[in-house]
């Protein structure tokens, strides 16, 4: 019996460092405060923990810019500090994964300040000339905004950048370069960490003719597709490309050559040529698009829509989250109470937990957490200052942990956080949540210890069943071992047949209310049931 990798159906814990606990009173996150929490982190059950971008940088896109590869920002604490990190979250069991940034660095990183010079790095960047009317070299648009070009007069030349003008783009197509940042990844691994999550995946190759973007077709331009001016074309030439495959092959050889190490990728614009769906032998060992991320209908599409894409793919190894540090958190998105939504936190973990794939689960998810409303002069996110108040950007998800409702800042530092705590937060803290039987914490920690004990939940196949809506069922098998999980998807009761699948032995897993009458199973509203069969 061939044993799976560890990483195949683990609980990945996302750390945003930032805002995860101070250990120094500065209102920072750093690494002192996410090593005083370790406990915590590893009595909720998960197997790794993946750290926001940890390196110095001067903060325009927060730590997504990079300055240097090889230190820590200081903000975290130090290099000494960082390795007592890794020593302690190994010691409780705990993989330690890097969110790694090698598509563009900083505009102050100095491999840029040479390039920019035309000294030995001078072909490390995206540069090219104007047109003859001094305008961008082609119509390529920056997911923040604008051109995703910029003119730079020490070059005379235009540099290309996906995102800030201050994140200019590496040249993966300049041996050296690559060379460069595969090299990144041997330090730190060198240093201990267990992998990474590797940013924009999609992005490390460009057309080197700089083709014209084809515009997305106005019949489809719907609300989502055009809410920010990027989606306005399809991205087929400034990244994505099909090359961009033997990219990730590489960089996962790399990484496997420091041994039992795990790098999946983020695929926001979901390519599939561009490795997006790659099976771990021939890409990455997995990867996330964004199609569960941007749902905001709560109904069996939301899963099964995804999985139709992935079923083109059979040896792909998903990687699976509801939220993360650039999305709005699960249960605002889902339509949940702004001062919080048990009920609804407690069926989207369920689920999260129960459907195929290596799981994220975003700090603070596991507390029911809500989106946070900021001022306009509270937001420090480039994305919200672009689009307020249309959309006032990432920072209501990046809020600071709540970890004790009579405390300071609810805990989360002695000083004046960097972004202010959520005032509904008080309620949802970890102190007021730890002891109660009933709460979102509790009922997280429990379902991911019984999900040990049932490996058909961590590497089991997964095959939707036919139900009415709102109702979503689906059975995850490993050998004979065969489970079956049903979830009502509204605030409506709803009823489910259970006849066509044969005798089922009720499993003490789900949540809300869940009655099975003869053959039929009544779930009340927002509810789950398991039963083995």
């Amino acid at each position: 019996m061939v044993t799976a990798p560890w990483w195949q159906g683990a609980v990945v814990y996302q750390v945003y460092v930032r805002s995860f606990a101070d250990g120094n009173g500065d209102g920072q996150g750093d690494f002192a405060g996410l090593t005083a929490k370790l406990d915590y982190i590893k009595a909720l059950g998960v197997d790794a923990i993946w750290l926001s971008p940890i390196h110095p940088s001067p903060n325009r896109d927060w730590g997504y810019d990079v300055s240097d590869y090889e230190d820590v920002h200081p903000d975290y604490g130090t290099l000494a500090d960082f390795d007592r990190l890794v020593a302690e979250a190994h010691a409780r069991g705990l993989k330690v994964l890097l969110d790694e940034v090698l598509c563009h660095t900083s505009d102050e990183h100095p491999w840029f300040r040479d390039s920019m010079q035309r000294g030995e790095k001078s072909d490390w960047y995206v540069w090219a000339d104007p047109k003859e009317d001094g305008t961008a070299p082609n119509n390529w648009l920056s997911a923040f905004g604008g051109p995703a070009w910029s003119y730079h007069p020490a070059r005379r030349q235009h540099f290309h950048h996906k995102f800030l003008r201050q994140q200019p783009k590496l040249n993966w197509q300049h041996p050296k370069a690559r060379e460069a940042g595969l090299k990144v990844l041997d330090f730190w691994l060198n240093r201990g960490v267990d992998g990474y999550r590797l940013d924009v995946a999609n992005a490390y190759l460009h057309d080197t003719l700089l083709r014209d973007n084809p515009p997305v077709p106005q019949q489809m331009r719907t609300d989502t597709t055009w809410a920010d001016a990027d989606n306005l074309q399809e991205h087929l030439f400034d990244c994505n490309l099909p090359e961009n495959v033997l990219v990730l092959e590489q960089i996962r050889r790399r990484v496997e050559a420091h041994g039992d190490r795990f790098v999946f990728g983020e695929f926001s614009e979901g390519y599939e040529r561009a490795g997006a769906y790659a099976a771990p032998d021939e890409g990455l060992h997995g990867g996330y698009t964004f199609f569960m991320l941007r749902q905001k209908l709560l109904s069996p599409g939301f899963i099964t829509g995804n999985y139709a894409l992935l079923s083109g793919h059979p040896r792909h190894w998903p990687v699976v989250a509801f939220c993360n540090h650039d999305i709005s958190r699960t249960v605002s998105r889902f339509g949940g109470k702004p001062e919080g939504d048990p009920a609804l936190a407690k069926l989207m973990l369920a689920l999260l937990f129960a459907i195929k794939g290596t799981v994220c689960l975003y700090q603070g998810e596991e507390l029911g957490l809500t989106d946070v409303d900021l001022r306009r002069d509270q937001l420090r996110d480039p994305v919200g200052d672009l689009y307020y108040p249309v959309a006032k950007g990432r920072d209501g998800c990046r809020t600071p942990m709540p970890w004790d409702a009579s405390a300071v800042h609810y805990g989360f530092s002695s000083g004046t956080p960097w972004l202010p705590v959520g005032p509904a937060h008080k309620a949802l803290a970890v102190s007021e949540q730890e002891n109660d039987p009933h709460s979102t914490l509790a009922y997280a920690r429990r379902f991911l210890a019984a999900r040990k004990a049932e490996p058909s939940l961590v590497t089991g196949e997964m095959k939707f069943v036919p139900a009415p809506l709102p109702v979503l069922a689906f059975v995850r098998k490993l050998g004979e071992e065969r489970l079956i999980c049903v979830f009502n998807l509204s605030r409506q009761p709803a009823s489910f047949d259970l006849d066509p699948l044969g005798a089922v032995q009720p499993l003490d897993l789900g949540c809300g209310e869940a009655t099975v009458r003869g053959d039929t199973l009544d779930l009340g509203p927002l509810a789950c049931w398991f039963g083995r069969g």
